[in-house]
């Protein structure tokens, strides 16, 4: 077996994820799912990651970017495959290309920029509009993603209908997607939510699947696990019926996410922040999400065995997809605090009915080996999620032992206590009343005359503790309660 190039060794040092392991998918099959610039990407995660693909991907990636305009795109993944084979002739730049493309790319934006600036000088605002789209996609098409964020942001003073506003939020929300910046994801899918909640426009509703996908996509990208699962659960499965080799359908959202990314994100999600009872109300009883599951049944099967209290299978179901998960564009920072999070839950389940367990018998419950299983176990009463204590000469898990016997006793003399001293303290109250101490509070002047007009009808004297209706200088009635005897 050839050793992994010098390259895959540092990012070990480095404590970057390396996947020696052939995923389960075919490279050619999977990335055939996905257009436009997240072929590419995906490509060059795989490549700089997987020492079983890595050739074969970068060269795909190579051969992509040369089909589109970015050549800063192109020149990078030239650069990942020398810095991995610099033998490789295809790690050699086509400078005669790039000078090509650079050359088209600036004469395509001088003619934008130039067409723009003659609408300006015409007003006409949906000229305006649509040069700012125009400027704004053929930006983000050549890679310059901070002046696409501008150009699509000047459309704001010349859109006139809620439809051009919420295709200026979607190309906002697609390059902000691809920066990375998730506060602005987030921002510009709620914007587009207040618009379907406010338009029934066809164009506007359509996007409802997109939406969801997107807001999910940003959760989980910053660890909110659980709103990000609820996110993937609520996604229209009209998505299902997209054609993804049509980039003018509008259902397709394969320039970021496909079908089966939902289902693997918003199962795995799920399995990490919900409970038994949970997944069970909201996953694999979700009509609609089951559309989902259907093309990732591995998923289905791992969360129905958790359901099951199944443990030990479900973690050998999601170990067995681990080396495509952390080929994932987007998910591959997450698999380990994911996967963690699920085994926890599993351990907590598992070991509510014993006092103890031997850490040999938790290796074989749950697919792994004791050093594993330590470290996870040591990690989880760090956090407080496992109340227990590890008795490492022994090798067992022991549960804190609760005397439920010196607990009662405790809480019957602590209310002991205080019925005694809520005792004492009436007690003493009586004895300051008997000897004539209390302390009178002042007599207002509303009540005396309210005393007064009792009196002149007839009524009986006024006693300790009476309630009178007194007048006040603006003619509203308050109520004033006495604390004393009263003449």
């Amino acid at each position: 077996m050839a050793a992994d190039p010098p390259y895959f060794e540092e990012a070990r040092a480095a404590g970057l994820s390396v996947v020696t392991d052939h995923p389960k998918f075919e490279l050619d099959a999977y990335i055939a799912n996905y257009r436009s610039k997240t072929r590419i990407h995906r490509l060059h995660h795989i490549g700089t990651h997987s020492t079983q693909l890595y050739l074969e991907a970068l060269t795909a990636a190579i051969a992509e970017a040369k089909r589109g305009k970015d050549v800063r795109l192109y020149e990078a993944m030239v650069s990942a495959l020398r810095e991995i084979v610099p033998e490789d002739p295809r790690a050699t730049l086509d400078t005669a290309w790039v000078d090509r493309a650079t050359r088209e790319v600036k004469a395509e934006t001088d003619r934008l920029e130039l067409e723009l600036k003659g609408y300006k000088n015409n007003l006409i605002k949906e000229s305006i509009r649509m040069g700012c789209e125009d400027l704004g996609r053929h930006y983000h098409l050549i890679g310059d993603l901070s002046n696409a964020i501008k150009a699509y942001s000047k459309e704001r003073e010349c859109v006139q209908t809620p439809v051009h506003v919420a295709i200026m939020n979607l190309h906002l929300m697609h390059v902000s997607i691809d920066q990375g910046n998730w506060l602005s994801v987030q921002s510009s899918v709620q914007k587009l939510r207040g618009l379907t909640s406010s338009s029934s426009g066809g164009e506007i509703d359509s996007a409802q699947p997109k939406l969801a996908a997107a807001m999910g996509l940003a959760q989980m990208a910053t660890g909110s696990f659980k709103d990000a699962a609820l996110s993937f659960l609520a996604t229209d499965p009209r998505m299902l019926q997209a054609k993804l080799d049509d980039p003018n359908d509008p259902d397709a959202f394969n320039e970021i996410l496909t079908p089966n990314d939902i289902a693997v994100y918003g199962g795995l999600c799920a399995l990490a922040s919900m409970d038994r009872h949970e997944l069970q109300t909201r996953v694999l009883d979700n009509s609609n999400f089951r559309n989902y599951l259907e093309l990732e049944p591995h998923i289905r099967r791992a969360i129905s065995f958790f359901v099951a209290s199944k443990y030990s299978s479900c973690l050998q179901i999601l170990e067995s997809y681990k080396a495509d998960y952390l080929l994932d564009l987007y998910l591959h920072r997450h698999v380990n605090e994911i996967y963690f999070r699920v085994r926890s839950k599993a351990i907590v389940q598992y070991f509510i009915p014993f006092s103890c367990v031997t850490l040999a018998a938790l290796a074989t419950a749950f697919n792994a080996d004791e050093p594993t299983i330590e470290r996870t176990l040591v990690d989880m009463i760090g956090n407080g999620s496992l109340d227990a204590r590890i008795d490492l000469e022994k090798r067992v898990l022991l549960a804190k032992q609760v005397d439920d016997r010196r607990e009662v006793h405790e809480e019957a003399l602590a209310m002991a206590k205080d019925y005694e001293r809520t005792l004492q303290l009436r007690l003493l109250r009586m004895e300051i009343i008997n000897a004539g101490l209390e302390v009178k509070p002042p007599v207002a002047k509303d009540v005396m005359s309210m005393s007064s007009l009792t009196g002149q009808r007839g009524g009986p004297p006024s006693m300790a503790g009476d309630v009178f209706m007194g007048i006040d200088t603006k003619g509203k009635g308050k109520n004033v309660r006495t604390g004393g005897l009263f003449s």
